[in-house]
């Protein structure tokens, strides 16, 4: 049997990694200017964290979870999301209490789970940064939030990117846009899709981000949720709105827009970008002020979102978009003859232990493949090392662009290599 990965799986190899890290880096250095922490939660947790949070209803908790038995027989799901575990987490850990800092702004990066039909940038493991932030019911977290995914977009030079929002109320306004909703639906429950038929009974908010065609055209004369907002509600949107306009963030309204969680109320948002003539959406959040309860703790408000990793990268991919990723290395060895392999060991360790980048040669390769290596490395300066610069103490360094050389003795590399580094310069 040929051993492979598993389906809807992938494996991110050093080069691909790079970009990897670049990204998440980028968002940490992004989510510190904002003064959000990092949490990291378990990869597994109890199968109630995730459906009681998620909604019972969802795609995700009736067809995609990743759930099992453990040998404890306890009821176990590998996270197929990252807010219910955080959510879990800040109520465990009683971070609502007095003397914790409010807001408290937590951010996660970290694979998440799903047994789903695997097609492009989504995979059933795939990878997820996310934000979340509990203890505060003003518009400006709302509006502060998304104005984080933004600058993250911008600095990562993403073209094209529109903000879709709207607002599905408190759970008052909900519960009255639900009923209006089914009460429009129900005569033309026979032309919707199966799935929507069946959300129609249990989640009909649902009906309208189908991607389904008959679906499309029987909500396009669906009832809007802003006309069913009660003035409380009304007022936060008007004040996000308010605020976003502010900060110069354009915007659109989308009320087809519900999210495919349950826990959502008030701003839900969305970040799309066209990509090969098709929309993708980057980024996806909004607010959720029950959820903290719904887990056993006190009325806290939260927001937050979600953004796919694999999305990202292949939006930037789509783009063209060059991340300045470092791939030059200071100095590379050249060894000639089994007598010099211990020292070129004691000279590649010194340069690392200064800072710098250094590789050698282990192979006994002849001296023209290892100067191919040096260039296919991009190194800085080359180094070659025989038994008579053993014998003699001393050694050349090269620019391995100008060709510019520095003869120094082995103790002068070993402790300061950087003055040699810069008569080469």
């Amino acid at each position: 049997m040929k051993l492979q990965k598993p389906k809807g799986t992938q494996d991110i190899l050093p080069i691909e990694a790079a970009k990897w890290q670049y990204v998440e880096n980028l968002a940490r250095e992004t989510f510190k200017k904002y003064n959000y922490g990092e949490i990291r939660t378990p990869m597994f947790e109890h199968y109630e964290v995730i459906s009681r949070s998620v909604g019972d209803t969802t795609d995700i908790v009736t067809k995609e979870m990743y759930d099992f038995y453990d040998k404890g027989e306890r009821h176990i799901t590998l996270r197929p999301e990252g807010t219910a575990p955080v959510v879990r987490s800040f109520v465990e850990n009683k971070l609502f209490a007095p003397e914790v800092q409010k807001p408290v702004k937590m951010y996660y990066i970290g694979s998440m789970f799903r047994y789903e039909r695997p097609q492009a940038g989504r995979l059933r493991e795939f990878h997820q940064i996310g934000v979340e932030a509990f203890g505060s019911k003003n518009p400006a977290t709302d509006v502060e939030t998304i104005a984080m995914a933004y600058q993250l977009f911008n600095e990562l030079g993403i073209k094209n990117v529109t903000l879709h929002l709207n607002s599905l109320g408190n759970p008052e306004s909900r519960a009255a846009y639900r009923q209006a909703l089914i009460d429009y639906l129900t005569p033309m429950k026979e032309s919707l899709s199966k799935d929507s038929q069946r959300r129609l009974e249990e989640n009909p908010l649902r009906v309208l981000d189908s991607k389904e065609k008959e679906d499309k055209l029987a909500v396009e004369n669906a009832p809007s949720i802003l006309d069913y907002l009660d003035e409380a509600s009304q007022a936060h949107f008007d004040q996000v709105r308010q605020m976003l306009e502010a900060l110069q963030i354009p915007y659109i309204i989308n009320t087809n827009m519900v999210r495919g969680l349950d826990y959502y109320n008030h701003t839900i948002f969305e970040f799309i970008t066209k990509v090969d003539r098709s929309e993708l959406t980057i980024c996806a959040g909004g607010r959720y002020d029950g959820l903290v309860e719904y887990f056993g703790g006190p009325e806290t408000p939260g927001f937050g979102f979600g953004l796919g990793l694999e999305r990202l990268l292949l939006i930037l991919e789509k783009q063209g978009i060059q991340l300045p990723i470092e791939i030059e290395m200071d100095v590379y060895i050249a060894v000639l003859g089994d007598a010099t392999n211990l020292k070129a060991l004691e000279l590649v360790q010194a340069l690392r232990s200064q800072g710098f980048t250094a590789e050698r040669d282990y192979l006994g390769r002849k001296i023209k493949a290892q100067f191919k290596s040096a260039d296919n490395f991009k190194a800085t300066a080359v180094i070659t090392l025989g038994e008579s610069e053993v014998e003699a103490g001393q050694i050349t360094i090269k620019n391995n662009t100008t060709r510019q050389e520095v003869v120094a003795k082995f103790e002068t590399i070993q402790t300061d290599f950087k003055s040699i580094l810069e008569q080469l310069n």
